[in-house]
């Protein structure tokens, strides 16, 4: 079997939207990973970038099931001694719910330049609205329910 390498100047790159709406951060995130990852293309390989672009809209109409929403909290450290910051996950919902997608779809990649590569690749936006309109991005539907199956629309 022949392992084939795609030049990186010839991987088709497309462009899709996802909206978030009444979806499960979870199941949102690994969905959008893997098309970001590029795990449904034919040529894929774990060295290489394959993945399309993703846009992710209505971020702060995403939920969390089960007692999640009262007790998820974001860390983060200050860099000094003692200074470990904890926010509940409603106050980041309140301040910036692009950054709980964000986190989310981050945790789910690769976590070095290439990881990094791809997650330049999302662009997450609060509202309904976005400034990728001439991109011509797809719509990317991802069911609610507990198996969601990406369909392209």
């Amino acid at each position: 079997m022949k392992t084939v390498v795609v030049d990186a100047r010839k991987i088709e790159r497309g462009w899709y939207v996802v909206d978030a709406a009444e979806l499960t951060l979870g199941r949102l995130a690994s969905k959008a990973a893997q098309v970001l990852v590029g795990k449904g293309k034919p040529a894929y390989s774990p060295n290489q970038d394959h993945g399309d672009y993703l846009i992710v809209i209505n971020s702060d109409k995403v939920r969390l099931t089960g007692i999640k929403p009262e007790t998820k909290t974001y860390f983060r450290h200050s860099t000094y001694a003692g200074g470990d910051k904890h926010r509940p996950y409603k106050e980041q919902m309140e301040l910036d719910s692009t950054q709980v997608v964000i986190h989310a779809v981050k945790g789910m990649v690769a976590k070095n330049a290439r990881g990094r590569a791809i997650m330049r690749k999302l662009h997450v936006y609060r509202g309904a609205e976005h400034p990728h309109a001439a991109q011509q991005p797809k719509a990317l539907k991802l069911s609610a329910g507990p198996t969601p199956v990406v369909q392209k629309a």
